[in-house]
C-alpha cells in the first residue's frame, strides 16, 4: 500500500507541474461553446466547467514513465480490463489519449485481423508511440494525431473507443464525444476507465477522479446510455456506453 501511495503521489505531481508545461492548446473555435461555463480555477483544473464538472489539466509527456511503471498491472489490473473488453479478432479499436501506447500495444495482441488507432495530441507522446511501433515491428497499430476537439478518425470505422484515465482531461468533451459518435459503427461503443470519484480511499486528486453519476449525465447529454458497469477493477470504473 505504501508503494501505491507513493506512485499515486508522483502521478498527482505530474498533473500539477508537468501539465502546465504541455504544448499550447488549440485556438480553434469550439462547435458549441455555450455548453461550457467558466469560473474559479482550482489547483488542478482549467477553470472551465462541463455540466458542473471542472475539467482537469492534461498529464504532460513528463508523466510517460508513470504510465509504464512496473507495478501498474498490480495496482490497476490492466490485464483484466483488457480481457473484459470482449473483442473479436477483427475488431477496430480506438485508444484515445493513447499516451505511450501502454494499452494500444497490448490490445493489438487480441486483434490479429483487426486494428488499433492510437490517438494522441502531444507530439512527444506521438514520437514515443512511433518509436515503440518501430521497435516492435508492429503492423496493426495506426498512430493518429488528434486535436482537442476530435480524434480525427474515419466515420463509421470503430467498434470500440476507449479512454483510460483520459475523459476527465478533455478540454472539449462535448465536441469530442460528438466526433467519436460519428466514428463509431452502428453498434460501436465507448469505454471509459476512470479513477473512482466516489471512493475517498483512491488517492488521486479530485479532478482526476470521476463518479458514475457524473459520467452518466455527461454521456447522456451526448446521446449515449450506460450499457455495462463493470465493478471489478481495484481503483477504477469500467463503464461501457452505447449510442441511444
Amino acid at each position: 500500500m505504501k508503494l501505491i501511495w507513493l506512485l499515486l503521489t508522483v502521478f498527482n505531481l505530474f498533473c500539477t507541474t508537468g501539465c502546465r508545461s504541455q504544448q499550447k492548446r488549440a485556438e480553434a473555435k469550439p462547435v458549441n461553446d455555450a455548453v461550457y461555463t467558466y469560473g474559479d480555477t482550482t489547483a488542478d483544473g482549467i477553470g472551465k466547467y462541463y455540466l458542473s464538472r471542472e475539467i482537469a489539466h492534461v498529464m504532460g509527456a513528463a508523466g510517460s514513465a508513470w504510465l509504464e511503471r512496473e507495478d501498474r498491472q498490480q495496482e490497476e489490473n490492466t490485464a483484466l480490463a483488457i480481457a473484459k473488453m470482449d473483442l473479436s479478432p477483427s475488431a477496430i479499436v480506438a485508444d484515445i489519449g493513447a499516451g505511450t501506447g501502454y494499452y494500444s500495444f497490448k490490445l493489438c495482441e487480441k486483434l490479429p485481423q483487426g486494428k488499433v488507432y492510437a490517438v494522441e495530441i502531444q507530439d512527444e507522446m506521438i514520437a514515443a508511440l512511433e518509436k515503440r511501433k518501430a521497435a516492435l515491428r508492429n503492423r496493426n497499430v495506426e498512430i493518429i494525431k488528434g486535436s482537442v476537439m476530435s480524434p480525427n478518425l474515419p466515420d463509421h470505422s470503430v467498434d470500440l473507443a476507449i479512454m483510460v484515465d483520459v475523459y476527465h482531461e478533455l478540454e472539449y468533451p462535448y465536441e469530442m464525444l460528438q466526433s467519436i459518435k460519428k466514428a463509431l459503427k452502428k453498434d460501436g461503443k465507448i469505454l471509459l476507465i476512470e479513477y473512482r470519484g466516489e471512493d475517498p480511499a483512491v488517492r488521486i486528486k479530485p479532478l482526476h477522479k470521476t463518479t458514475v453519476a457524473q459520467l452518466n449525465k455527461e454521456l447522456a447529454a451526448n446521446g449515449f446510455s450506460l450499457y455495462y458497469n463493470g465493478n471489478f477493477l481495484p481503483i477504477q470504473h469500467f463503464l461501457l456506453y452505447e449510442k441511444k
